[in-house]
This record gives C-alpha cells, structure tokens and sequence, in this order.
C-alpha cells in the first residue's frame, strides 16, 4: 500500500535520492524544506517550506504523514565541527522527535552513526543522544548506522579501501572494521526504503554489515 512519508533534510543528496526511490514505488512524498529551497527537492515529491527547528511548524507538516525520515545533519562533519553538531544535528533531532510525537507519526527513521567509534567523538555523541531522545517520545524508531556514505562528492575515503580489507583480516579488528565500514548511495537508499517500508513496533537498530545487505 502506498504510504505517506515526510523527510527532513530531502534536499541533500542522500534526502534526494530517498525520495525519489519512495516515488518509483508508488509511496507520497512530503519534502520538508527551508524556505526558499523548494526548487532543490525532488520531482514528484510536495514540497514544505518551514523552520524545521519550530516544533509547532514541523509537526504540522508531519501530521497525517505515517512515517517521518530525519535526515537533517552537518554537511562534512569533522572533528573541528563539535558545535555544530550539538547546534544543528542534535537541536533538529530533537525537534523532529516531538513534533513526531504531537503530530502522532507511527514511525520515525533516523540516520544516525556507526558507534561506538575510535574517532569523532562529539559527532558519535550528538548523534547517540539523538536517539535517546527518539526513544524517550516512545515512537516506534528505526536508527540506520552507517559510518560514512560514498557517493557524489563524497568519495575520497574509497582510498582507504584497502587498509579496510586488511583490518577484516586481523581478528583484533575485525569487529571494528565491519562496523565502521562504508557504504555506497545506493545502499543506503535501499536500507531506508526497506526501513520505511516495515516498520517496527518498537525500537530497530540497522548497522553497517545490514545496510549492505539490504
């Protein structure tokens, strides 16, 4: 059955790509955007344009939307970028999650990270409390934890390929590199619509090794 679904941050190249793939299986698309920024969604999704930081605002334009996808983030994060996360990354997620929960969404996806992590501290945090914060509204939640997505302009840490294939190979590692492992676009986009797409009664968790194989 077609579904109803609005996703933050659906201007950016992971957003984009979402909706487009919802489209292709018949679901409606809500793109909720910053003012001024309709022309960047996708085609064939309606675009919102509101302050997705006002909870009263983004929980009207989740309302009678089944299914909410937070993708709202820091583009390039980096460790230089501590308070952006909190400021951006943490401060929209805890928007989305009670605006989710006044406007009686069923199911809230978030893209959140792979953890625990050796590197990027504060982005591990931000993102861990983001979810701790989706748990607490009681929505039922799917947490997709990739670690970094290859794609468009994101591409260079394809060179660490290598060093990724002999850390699997070592059992000290092993675990670690599977977990911070990397991941393409095209993944990613199946992971969240086969997320959208069965959602769970309570709290889901999708890490690295799960996204691949979706």
């Amino acid at each position: 059955m077609p579904l109803d679904v609005a996703i933050t941050g659906a201007t950016g190249y992971l957003g984009r790509s979402l909706s487009r793939a919802l489209l292709a299986r018949g679901h409606r698309v809500r793109a909720l955007v910053r003012p001024g920024a309709t022309a960047r969604a996708a085609s064939g999704t309606t675009p919102i344009e509101i302050d997705v930081f006002d909870v009263p605002q983004l929980s009207g334009a989740l309302r009678g939307a089944g299914t909410a996808v937070h993708l709202i983030g820091t583009p390039h994060p980096n460790p230089s970028k501590a308070a952006e996360f909190v400021r951006v990354d943490l401060a929209s997620a805890r928007a989305c999650a009670a605006a989710a929960a006044q406007a009686a969404v069923t199911h809230l996806v978030y893209v959140s990270v792979a953890q625990p992590a050796p590197v990027m501290h504060a982005y591990v945090d931000a993102r861990r409390a983001a979810e701790s914060a989706i748990v607490a509204t009681g929505v039922p939640a799917t947490f997709v934890r990739p670690w970094y997505v290859l794609g468009p302009g994101h591409r260079w840490p394809a060179l660490l390929l290598p060093l990724y294939a002999l850390a699997r190979m070592l059992p000290a590692t092993r675990d670690t590199a599977r977990r911070l492992g990397l991941v393409t676009l095209a993944q990613m986009t199946r992971a969240l619509t086969q997320a959208v797409e069965n959602p769970p009664a309570g709290t889901r968790i999708v890490e690295v090794p799960e996204i691949r194989a979706a």
